[in-house]
């Protein structure tokens, strides 16, 4: 039996003139978070799209549990939950009673849609908001109901469409203590994201992708890795970061740097330097992307 949960084989998608998949190849481990990067219209939501079986791909073939997604559609659909990026939740109903109706509507009987709801009201924190109207929430209480919502029947695969969008930070990183337990669980998750910092902390592998195709797949200290050396910014008197070069550390360098950059910055008042971030892999990587592209 296959390791992979997810299987991508050249797949392509377009819509009219516009190339959106330009062979996707991507495979994903079974109980892994898989994080795919890429700038808005990169073809994320699309290929998430296409793997949840709500669009068909031009060419290629995916593969979800070893079922593929165009002729094994049912038994795709009983192996994932999705969680798009805005809440579907009902503002009316409670949190208890969104979910209790949403185990019906999965085809649990009614006492165990209300177990289910319990269990997992106690797991998102929610227990305390189960019968308060869902539009009196926060919003981080909102992106956790609609979480709980994809799981009240329980799939092997996990599909999150940037599920912290628009989040604070304490809720952003309670919503990630709830992503990294379901991992432990065992659920795979394939998690769209446009926080770096997001796939850093949370991503087993993860994948940027540029003009629909796949620029650089790896661990994040691989991806940090492509980028030599260290970088050096330019900060001003508030400590705030001007411009930041990429540096090979050496004194020669830093000096080259400075004589080149600093005198055209009338703000800057020190430099620092640091290792590679997720940002800039991510600006390094879709960078070179688009240069080649314009050739």
């Amino acid at each position: 039996m296959t390791s992979f949960a997810i299987e991508i084989s050249d797949l392509q998608k377009s819509f009219g003139e516009q190339i959106v998949l330009d062979g996707i190849n991507l495979n994903i481990q079974t109980g892994s978070v898989f994080a795919l990067l890429g700038p808005n219209g990169a073809g994320k939501t699309t290929l998430i799209n296409i793997l949840s079986t709500l669009v068909k791909p031009d060419k290629g073939i995916a593969r979800i549990a070893g079922n593929n997604v165009e002729t094994d559609v049912e038994a795709v659909k009983q192996s994932i939950s999705l969680t798009g990026q805005s809440a579907a939740v009902d503002e009316v109903l409670t949190a208890d009673e969104n979910l209790r109706m949403m185990g019906r509507l999965s085809g649990l009987s009614v006492a165990a849609s209300r177990k289910r709801a319990t269990e997992l009201l106690n797991y998102f924190d929610l227990t305390n908001a189960a019968h308060k109207r869902v539009k009196t929430f926060s919003g981080g209480m909102r992106r956790r109901l609609d979480l709980a919502l994809s799981l009240v029947v329980s799939r092997s695969i996990l599909f999150l469409d940037e599920p912290t969008t628009g989040l604070d930070t304490r809720s952003r990183q309670a919503l990630w203590d709830i992503i990294l337990k379901l991992a432990a669980s065992g659920v795979t998750i394939f998690l769209t994201t446009q926080y770096l910092e997001e796939a850093d902390q949370l991503a087993d592998d993860i994948a940027v992708i540029a003009d629909g195709r796949v620029v650089a797949q790896g661990t994040a200290e691989e991806l940090k890795a492509q980028i030599s050396g260290e970088m050096i910014e330019l900060r001003d008197e508030n400590d705030r970061i001007i411009q930041s070069f990429p540096t090979d550390g050496t004194v020669q360098d830093l000096r080259r740097i400075l004589d080149e950059h600093v005198e055209n910055v009338t703000n800057c008042t020190h430099v620092s330097i640091r290792r590679p971030s997720m940002d800039d892999v991510f600006l390094e990587l879709t960078k070179k992307k688009q240069e080649v592209s314009s050739k």
